[in-house]
C-alpha cells in the first residue's frame, strides 16, 4: 500500500475505472492527469480527506492552501481575525445564555472551553466516524457494482474489520489498497470499547 502525504496540502486520487493512475497535491494531479488519454472516460478523482468524489478539471490551483487563504482574507473580517477569531451566530435558549453569562471570561470563552473539552473526549470516536464516511464515499462510487459491497458496507458500520478485509479481498488490487488507506481510522480498537458491567 502506498503511503499517502497527510500533511496540510489537499491531496486527491485519481482512477480510471479501477486502476489509480495519480495521487497527491491536486495541483500534481491535474499534471499527471493532462498527460493521460481519457477520450475512453472512467476517471473517477477523490478528495483524500473526505472520500468524496470531485469534478475534474477544477480550476487552476483548486483547493490550494495559498488559495483558501487568499479566500480567507478576501472574507470580512469579523471577530478578532489576526488570532485566528471567527465570529459567526449561534443560537441558544434563554437559560443557555444565562449560564454562558455566569461564567468566567463569558459567554465566548465558555464556548470555546465548551468546544475545546468536546473535541478531545470525542477525538477517538469522531475519527472512527470521518474515517467510515470518507471510506463509504469513495467504495460507493467506484466499487458499488462490486460482488460483496452490501457485505463490506455491513462491516465497516459494525466495526468488523475482519470481515471487511474478506468482502473486498476478490475486488482490484488498486481500490482495495485506496478503501484500506481511507478506512485506516474506521475500526475501534478492543480497548477503546466501553467496559462491561
Amino acid at each position: 500500500m502506498r503511503h499517502m502525504n497527510e500533511s496540510t496540502i489537499p491531496s486527491c486520487t485519481a482512477f480510471l475505472g479501477a486502476r489509480r493512475v495519480a495521487f497527491g497535491p491536486y495541483d500534481a494531479v491535474a499534471q499527471a492527469l493532462a498527460v493521460l488519454d481519457l477520450s475512453a472516460g472512467g476517471l473517477l478523482v477523490f478528495d483524500d480527506t473526505t472520500g468524496a468524489q470531485v469534478d475534474h478539471p477544477w480550476p487552476p490551483g483548486y483547493p490550494s492552501a495559498p488559495a483558501a487563504a487568499a479566500k480567507a482574507a478576501a472574507a470580512p473580517q469579523v471577530g478578532r481575525p489576526r488570532m485566528g477569531v471567527v465570529a459567526r451566530e449561534v443560537t441558544l435558549l434563554p437559560r443557555h445564555w444565562e449560564w454562558l453569562a455566569q461564567q468566567p471570561g463569558g459567554a465566548s470563552a465558555a464556548l470555546r472551553r465548551l468546544v475545546e473539552e468536546a473535541r478531545r473526549s470525542h477525538a477517538d470516536r469522531d475519527g472512527w466516524r470521518q474515517a467510515k464516511e470518507r471510506a463509504y464515499r469513495f467504495m460507493s462510487a467506484i466499487a458499488g457494482g462490486f460482488a460483496g459491497f452490501e457485505e463490506a458496507s455491513r462491516a465497516l458500520f459494525g466495526q468488523d474489520a475482519e470481515a471487511f478485509a474478506r468482502s473486498i479481498a476478490e475486488w482490484p488490487p488498486d481500490v482495495q489498497s485506496h478503501l484500506a488507506w481511507l478506512a485506516r481510522d474506521a475500526f475501534a480498537p478492543e480497548a477503546a470499547s466501553p467496559p462491561s458491567t
